[in-house]
């Protein structure tokens, strides 16, 4: 298990239910060395700390952490912690003559500013659905406005609902972000959008098609041509220079077409996805066909092994019959090819899905170093990834790993399988 190794230059960052670490890459690409991540489920814990082999990746919950022991499990001493980053599930509602952040369904949210009070960074930055900010909810948000300020923290008002759409990331997808500041220090400013927006073909239209590779039928990765135009996808191969990327440059191969296992369609599954038009949803199985010229919409997670194990509705390619692999979702998210997801479709979708693209987190955590006056530099380090074998563990193994109960994430049932079987089929 990774253990954070200190550049002693770069100002610290620590990622609380951090997945498989969108915001992570986002904080690091900005500036920041990521000392610690906070993450439960063990499976994605073992793809965050493939990632981030510099990270001391941290398989627990929030509630049962204190910011003492995230300070020694990471080495950090009485280092100043610069950032406190994450998205806290929360149910957001508030009851009647009750606090809502005393409600046991926002626990996590509670725990959030527990250990940001504890740990004491100069900044925080809380991340969380658009709806939030909607009905009963905002009244939830107030009160955790009202918590970080009772903790030592003015949060930036009005607060703002970004898309990632404006900051380079080929998705529309709009999050909530709260940036807090340490009483008596220079306040941040949200990031200003960015005009041009980046479409699908620019994001995807290089990788080579999975359904071409008898391979990928078992395996996720495989050797391939590529064919890389569009600047954005160059830079996310890493043949071209990303001259606002401050993160560490990895080693990897890049003729290897990864995380891009295939999914097999009927063949009028086939017919219908082709004949559907760009923009609209096709009728049986209710899949969005991804327009070349626009945006991919959301790309959301499903649900968790504890509510059933769901998969999300995946968009249909622009060009050909069939749903986007993990790596075409990767890219419509902005995670660099080197980026690597859990080897089944089911664990890589839903770590995308549940992230923050990286280029959005990057955005807001430049907002975060132009407040604290550092001009960030990009590191001469160059870092060799995890052990592969990490990204293929189930969840028995993960939990061996890190040392946590087997039945940390608890598991679907076989009824409930079956019955996603069943509706899997139905939909191809």
């Amino acid at each position: 298990m990774s253990s954070f190794k200190a550049s002693n230059t770069r100002p610290l960052g620590i990622d609380l239910f951090a997945g498989a670490g969108g915001l992570s890459l986002g904080f690091e690409q900005a500036g920041f060395d990521i000392a610690a991540s906070v993450e439960i489920d063990p499976v994605h814990c073992a793809t965050h700390e493939y990632n981030f082999p510099n990270c001391a990746t941290i398989c627990a919950s929030v509630t049962d952490i204190s910011g003492t022991e995230i300070r020694l499990r990471a080495g950090l001493g009485d280092r100043d912690i610069d950032v406190v980053f994450g998205g806290a599930p929360c149910q957001g509602f508030s009851m009647i003559g009750k606090r809502a952040l005393d409600d046991s369904r926002n626990q996590l949210v509670f725990h959030y500013v527990r250990i940001v009070a504890e740990l004491q960074p100069k900044y925080c930055v809380f991340e969380n659905v658009k709806g939030l900010t909607l009905g009963k909810h905002a009244e939830f948000l107030k009160e955790l406005i009202a918590a970080l300020g009772e903790a030592g923290y003015d949060v930036t008002l009005p607060y703002k609902v970004l898309n990632a759409a404006d900051y380079g990331v080929p998705q529309d997808r709009k999050r909530l972000f709260l940036l807090g500041t340490r009483r008596g220090l220079t306040a941040p400013i949200y990031p200003e959008p960015q005009v041009e927006r980046v479409t699908v073909a620019e994001a995807i239209e290089d990788v080579p098609d999975a359904n071409a590779f008898d391979e990928l039928r078992d395996c996720d990765h495989v050797n391939a041509r590529w064919n890389t135009k569009a600047s954005y996808a160059r830079r996310l191969r890493g043949l071209e220079i990303d001259s606002l990327d401050f993160g560490y440059e990895r080693l990897f191969a890049r003729d290897l077409l990864t995380s891009s296992l295939r999914t097999e369609h009927t063949a009028l599954s086939q017919e219908r996805f082709l004949a559907t038009e760009p923009g609209k949803t096709e009728p049986v199985s209710r899949f969005r066909k991804l327009p070349l010229d626009g945006l991919c919409n959301t790309l959301r997670a499903g649900t968790d092994s504890a509510r059933g194990a769901f998969t999300s509705p995946r968009p249909i390619h622009p060009t050909l019959p069939r749903v986007i692999t993990v790596r075409e979702a990767a890219r419509l998210h902005s995670f660099p090819d080197w980026f690597r997801f859990h080897t089944t479709k089911w664990h890589g979708f839903r770590q995308i899905g549940n992230s923050v693209p990286p280029l959005l987190g990057r955005a807001v955590a430049s907002s975060i170093i132009q407040a604290l006056g550092i001009a960030p530099s990009k590191p001469l380090e160059t870092l060799k990834l995890g052990n592969p074998k990490q990204l293929s563990l189930d969840m028995s193994k993960a939990a061996k790993y890190f040392e946590v109960p087997h039945d940390t994430i608890a598991q679907r049932t076989r009824k409930v399988a079956i019955k996603e079987t069943l509706m899997e089929l139905s939909n191809v």
